[in-house]
């Protein structure tokens, strides 16, 4: 256990996303509890979890793989093996090895073995001596569908995440199918007893909030009375949020869960780092208009100058701590 942890004062911490933006996160904070859940979106549809999730008729095994790894208090090799890749397509044939993650195809045998993905998922945690709790956000099979500014309907997380379609790629709303997909009594007890709950970073629309939009997991954060914090991200994704502020983030939330259910808003402010190369990335504007002064704002450097598209993940957990 890392010498940050505080046993006794340990706090318990909910992460909402699942995307690469939760595993940077959850990568800091595990230094300062040892009570972290993720809830992670069921709705993805795209890439090698896509083609398990089409073949084998699971939940989508992809990110909860990769939190898990983030998670792992594993040797290194046995971490390593969770995200190792087989060279070719990920995109590829559905019943292709190919571009395959190793953590998928382990996910996938032991739900075979066990006969049911949650208590598969439950010994990948033990087998990997997972530092915390993944969880799906929701028990029922669902996928997500959109709406551009234009009004054009898209259907499907790997069509809206890679921007495969005509007409303005700017999205304004997305709808979980089924509307009234559920969360298990374990998120929501999760919620319920957290000291914390964090949504984001993450891509917004095909991340974030496809979790938000489980009704159950939106009324449970509302009724939370402890600090809830929303993690803007450092830079803002083509065909997703292409030119949003700060604002534009916290409206959006409000948009699709009928309130901004967050007392605190966690903004970058370093934007001096060049983006990659080959990236049609920019960095979120961080200003924040009348409407949000309400808002608890904390500011501060957040950029993983290595790779400007992340958050540092030491510096983002030290922020959020500050909070508690």
């Amino acid at each position: 256990m890392d010498k940050k942890i505080n046993m006794k004062a340990s706090p318990s911490i909910v992460c909402l996303g699942g995307g690469i933006g939760s595993v940077q996160l959850v990568r800091g904070l595990r230094d300062y509890s040892d009570k972290l859940t993720v809830v992670v979106s069921m709705a993805d549809d795209g890439g090698s979890g896509g083609r398990l999730r089409r073949l084998f008729s699971i939940p989508p095994p992809g990110d909860l793989i990769n939190c898990l790894a983030a998670l792992s208090d594993a040797e290194p090799v046995l971490k390593q093996l969770l995200t190792y890749r087989f060279e070719g397509n990920r995109w590829g044939r559905d019943d292709s090895l190919k571009g395959q993650k190793l953590g998928n195809l382990i996910l996938v045998a032991l739900t075979k073995m066990y006969g049911d993905f949650n208590q598969a998922l439950t010994e990948a945690e033990r087998i990997f001596a997972c530092h915390g709790k993944i969880l799906p956000a929701s028990i029922d099979n669902v996928s997500i569908w959109a709406k551009t500014v234009d009004g054009m309907r898209i259907v499907g997380e790997e069509t809206i995440d890679r921007g495969k379609y005509n007409g303005r790629r700017q999205l304004s709303e997305i709808h979980l199918q089924p509307e009234d997909a559920r969360a298990s009594k374990e998120v929501l007890s999760a919620i319920k007893q957290a000291d914390m709950i964090i949504a984001g970073p993450g891509d917004l629309y095909t991340t974030v909030l496809p979790v938000l939009a489980v009704k159950e997991i939106a009324r449970a954060i509302r009724q939370s009375k402890v600090t809830k914090v929303f993690v803007v991200n450092i830079a803002n994704k083509p065909f997703e949020t292409p030119n949003y502020s700060v604002y534009d983030y916290i409206e959006a939330v409000t948009r699709h869960v009928g309130s901004f259910p967050f007392t605190s808003v966690v903004v970058n402010t370093n934007v001096k780092p060049r983006m990659p190369r080959g990236f049609r990335y920019h960095y979120v504007q961080s200003d924040i208009i009348d409407a949000a002064k309400k808002i608890k704002l904390l500011k501060a450097d957040l950029v993983n100058a290595e790779f400007p598209l992340y958050h540092d993940s030491a510096k983002l957990a030290a922020a959020l701590m500050k909070l508690l």
